[in-house]
């Protein structure tokens, strides 16, 4: 378990942390289970910059865009750069090979940056709306963590790695089924308890989680078929994805 908390969280966020001593199937499948826990610390931080901005009497959408600025520095911007490379590769070609090229150059093309402006448009537009209701910093905060329960669905048995080697090999494959509906069942719960405490009704929270897990699988589903399976990339992708989509809900 300890190798596999540092793993989730050296992986996932910026944070300074020993490096696991040990890492196969099972630490890594571990490290995707506990991924909205490790990322709690990146989740507080837009709590607390929502908190404060609001404090502050700042607008709402101009704290929305620092929040959002700050989240993706915590996470080393990887996941905007795999959203980038996605979006590049599933629009280049319908040719497996010369997509899976194209996600591994790395280079932003139009339809990278196209998506990357209208996800963080979406997310932050979302957030500016989260953060004007009174309790809205912390439903922010845990629908950040929460986001991050997609990657149980991106290393579902069954979830073949487009590659075999990077960082997708490594996870593939390692997260059981029924611990994946274990996993959504506790955010659906959170999220619909938190959703509930801020004034929403109880059904909100649960349907926010429920479109956060179609979309993101769908993605998944999507690379699967064009590029035979998943990559890192698809990994940061599908964090984005959803985490604009459970934002969008709390709206």
């Amino acid at each position: 378990m300890r190798d596999a908390w540092r793993l989730s969280v050296g992986t996932l966020t910026a944070l300074r942390i020993s490096h696991p001593s040990t890492i196969d199937r099972r630490v890594a499948g571990g490290a995707m289970l506990l991924a909205p826990l490790a990322v709690v610390p990146l989740g507080s931080l837009v709590g607390l910059i929502g908190w404060g901005g609001r404090e502050l009497g700042l607008a709402p959408l101009a704290v929305a865009v620092v929040a959002v600025g700050a989240l993706a520095l915590a996470s080393r911007a990887l996941h905007l750069d795999g959203l980038s490379d996605v979006a590049d590769a599933l629009t280049v070609s319908y040719d497996r090979e010369r997509s899976l090229a194209v996600m591994k150059g790395g280079t932003s093309g139009p339809a990278g940056s196209a998506a990357l402006v209208l996800v963080l448009g979406l997310q932050v537009a979302a957030l500016a709306s989260v953060l004007s209701s009174p309790r809205g910093p912390v439903v922010a905060a845990v629908i950040v963590c929460a986001s991050r329960a997609i990657l149980s669905v991106t290393c579902a048995r069954g979830v073949p790695a487009a590659r075999p080697d990077g960082l997708a090999a490594a996870y593939a494959g390692t997260v059981a089924r029924p611990a994946v509906a274990l996993t959504w069942m506790a955010v659906a719960a959170v999220v619909g308890g938190v959703a509930e405490w801020a004034g929403l009704d109880w059904w909100r929270g649960l349907a926010l989680a429920l479109a956060g897990l179609l979309v993101g699988a769908a993605l998944v589903a999507r690379c699967v078929r064009r590029l035979g399976g998943v990559t890192g990339d698809v990994f940061g992708a599908s964090i984005e994805v959803t985490l604009a989509t459970m934002l969008l809900g709390a709206t």
